[in-house]
């Protein structure tokens, strides 16, 4: 391609902060859960790369299509692309659209489409760059590019942004729990392209009391390397959702002591852990089940498809609790939905 940025090229990054950042020289935006990309288009050819700078083209067939429809035929936008699922997104879906069959990946586009939120515009309809330009001129520049050629899309959306911050923490403590956080970024700087300046993620942290349904010992060593975390769901069975692995060396020696006499089988009753996959281990599919009495709290990010998308946080033992007490409920998704903010 000849656009004045090319692929692969790395995009801006965010550094993870406590607090929403103060002041009249910050724009916020919602944080989407999806896969980051960069579109690339002149004139019939089009690329969709990830932020790693992989090739995304060929698993959204329908944002493609609609990307080349665009009169606009030279452009550099960033953006997100999510899978809106009634009033929410689906990270799932979208993990499962990276599937080596076409005829596969065709058959989920049809059945749930894609959506691409733009909350940047690197290089303006008809190839001028704007990587030099402040934020504040690039999103004036992607506005009106909105509005003239994303008209009546419904696969191409334009992401919200305010610098109102009450607008943020509404945005931040009302939406959905599949809304990532928020995006802080500075109106007086330029893009910078694999940096984290002037760019800030404030993530949502969500904590739920889990069963330990049983452990598996670390790698090597006899003690605790990872405590097996499960809910009870409607029906009364008590399935894996995930891990928890932030342990202390301190911790991990005394849990022997309190776990090895709780081991009994089956541990879990419903979904438990393990089982072949393609990432399966040896380790990974050794575990002891546990006796369903103690209870932990533990922080998480996300909890899509039936677990803790990753590793949990111990916060703390909870002996107070009951381990019945522990039901599915404290993870379902709560709020309206972050596909409320676009749809509206």
């Amino acid at each position: 391609m000849t656009l004045p940025i090319k692929s692969p090229y790395a995009p801006m990054d965010a550094l993870l902060t406590q607090e929403i950042p103060l002041g009249e020289k910050w724009e916020y935006e919602p944080k989407w859960d999806g896969f980051r990309c960069l579109v690339f288009r002149e004139g019939k050819e089009l690329k969709l790369q990830s932020k790693s700078g992989q090739p995304l083209t060929r698993y959204f067939p329908e944002l493609a299509s609609e990307f080349l429809q665009l009169e606009a035929d030279r452009f550099v936008l960033d953006g997100e692309i999510a899978i809106p699922l009634g009033t929410h997104f689906s990270f799932d879906d979208l993990l499962q659209r990276i599937h080596p069959a076409a005829s596969r990946v065709q058959k989920l586009a049809r059945d749930h489409p894609a959506v691409f939120i733009a909350f940047d515009l690197l290089v303006a309809a008809g190839g001028q760059s704007l990587v030099d330009k402040p934020l504040e001129e690039r999103r004036r520049r992607l506005e009106q590019f909105a509005r003239e050629y994303l008209r009546g899309r419904k696969r191409i959306r334009l992401s919200p942004a305010t610098t109102d911050l009450r607008t943020a923490r509404k945005w931040f403590d009302t939406v959905g729990s599949d809304l990532d956080g928020i995006i802080g970024k500075r109106l007086d700087l330029a893009y910078q392209p694999g940096l984290r300046t002037g760019m800030v993620k404030v993530k949502h942290t969500r904590t739920a009391d889990c069963v330990v349904g049983g452990f598996r010992y670390a790698t090597k060593q006899k003690v605790i390397g990872s405590l097996l975390l499960g809910l009870y769901d409607e029906a009364g069975l008590l399935n894996h959702v995930g891990f928890c692995s932030g342990l202390t060396a301190a911790d991990r020696k005394t849990l022997k002591q309190k776990l090895e006499p709780l081991i009994r089988p089956p541990g879990f009753t419903g979904h438990a852990p393990g089982g072949l996959s393609r990432w399966s281990t040896k380790r990974s599919m050794e575990w002891q089940p546990l006796r369903a009495e103690l209870v932990v709290e533990v922080s998480y990010d996300h909890f899509t498809g039936g677990r803790f998308r990753h590793g949990t946080k111990l916060i703390r033992w909870r002996p107070d609790k009951a381990p019945q007490q522990c039901r599915m409920d404290q993870v379902a998704p709560t709020g309206k939905g972050a596909w409320a903010l676009l749809a509206s």
